[in-house]
């Protein structure tokens, strides 16, 4: 039996905000966006390529805004993948790894590569490069 995660849930403030923040700046792909009861609302992106969605709702998480550390989103080229976030002006680290317990500027060995960035409400996420082996 496969277990696989389908859907994580993302702590906003203000989901048109970041509904717009994860379609126009990183190129997710809205796949829903519907009502939940009176005051509810949810909404659901897909990074490119991914089998995994997001979720920004306004009624089914208790999650205060701003809190997710260290989403992970594997990329198969670490430099494209920055270069695409400057051309969407995302504000993004430069390319790193860790050396030590330190990030250190470049790519590193093998998954050792990063780029990090947050959204608006200051959720932090990394894309990690995936050696070309294992793509």
């Amino acid at each position: 039996m496969d277990w696989k995660i389908e859907v994580v849930t993302i702590p906003v403030s203000d989901i048109d905000r970041a509904k717009a923040y994860y379609v126009a700046k990183l190129g997710f792909v809205a796949d829903l966006d519907v009502p939940l009861g009176a005051d509810g609302r949810l909404v659901q992106l897909t990074p490119p390529g991914s089998g995994c969605s997001i979720h920004l709702n306004s009624a089914i998480t208790s999650m205060t805004p701003g809190t997710l550390d260290g989403l992970v989103i594997v990329v198969d080229d670490i430099d494209r993948a920055k270069a695409d976030l400057d051309a969407r002006n995302v504000e993004a680290s430069p390319v790193q790894h860790m050396d030590n317990g330190e990030w250190v500027e470049g790519k590193g060995g093998t998954w050792n590569s990063f780029v990090l960035f947050r959204d608006p409400d200051g959720n932090s996420w990394a894309l990690q490069e995936r050696p070309a082996a294992e793509a």
